[in-house]
């Protein structure tokens, strides 16, 4: 069986007809996603590359607490993003500026001027965000990145720029937080050099850079990890992954990566 994930390419409103090497956009639609097929192995997690022309819904997840309370499962969403280009001036909007009260919230969310609201982060190659349940968030135009998540598909859009789609103000406000995103939780990435960017609760990621440091293989001994080659190509059992590609190690004694090259890597955390 390959190692290579599966891709899918999902259109969307916010997309580009014309994506960024090593993408080809043989459809012609506004291409805004690119996903990767979760195993079974590791289904709780999922991959994707976004890239967007215009901005995003402002949105919310909740947390896995708050979806088995309302008897969803186990549908909680946290996520983090690694900014791979970005336009001059893009931005993320994460958390907000200043406290925010619900009926506040809400009434901003009516109104539009929710987008405002929010604390906007500039974006460039290497910026790193990562975005807990219940932080209201929105991504803006001209930014590619790759995005690690919680493999849940609820969103509850507070505020979509008059787009004809459905919003969720009960569920999205019941659940956000109006307070500001933790600056601890945001950074970049330096040129060299493995980095531990995510330990818990739900998924851990690493970037790693020429080979497989001893305390990398140690955290991700004993299980499968999904791996995304940032440059060059890795092997996963002497298969090549390519950048742009995902692949599946059943065990990171399967991984190699040559020197000079850069690759993520990421695997649910057990209990």
């Amino acid at each position: 069986m390959s190692a290579r994930r599966a891709t899918r390419m999902v259109a969307k409103p916010w997309g580009r007809d014309r994506l960024p090497p090593p993408f080809i956009n043989p459809s012609g639609a506004r291409i805004g996603e690119v996903w990767f097929e979760p195993p079974a192995e590791l289904d709780g997690l999922l991959v994707k590359y976004i890239f967007t022309s215009e901005a995003l819904s402002v949105q919310v997840h909740p947390s896995e607490a708050q979806t088995l309370a309302a008897g969803l499962g186990r549908q909680g969403k946290e996520e983090c993003w690694l900014g791979i280009d970005a336009e001059p001036g893009a931005a993320l909007g994460i958390g907000f500026a200043k406290p925010l009260e619900a009926d506040a919230m809400r009434a901003a969310a009516l109104d539009g001027s929710i987008e405002h609201l929010l604390e906007w982060h500039p974006v460039k190659a290497g910026d790193f965000f990562y975005i807990p349940a219940n932080t209201v968030h929105a991504i803006g135009a001209g930014i590619s990145l790759i995005e690690v998540q919680q493999n849940s598909d609820i969103t509850y859009r507070l505020y979509d720029y008059g787009r004809p789609r459905e919003l969720h103000l009960d569920e999205g406000v019941a659940v956000a937080l109006g307070a500001a995103h933790p600056a601890k939780l945001r950074f970049h990435l330096g040129a060299d050099g493995p980095l531990q960017l995510v330990e818990g609760p739900h998924f851990r990621l690493d970037r790693i850079d020429g080979g497989l440091p001893a305390s990398v293989a140690r955290r991700y001994a004993g299980g499968p990890a999904l791996v995304i080659p940032l440059s060059g190509d890795v092997t996963i059992a002497g298969e090549p992954i390519a950048r742009g590609e995902c692949g599946l190690a059943a065990s990171v004694a399967a991984l190699k990566v040559p020197d000079g090259v850069k690759a993520l890597i990421a695997a649910t955390c057990r209990s």
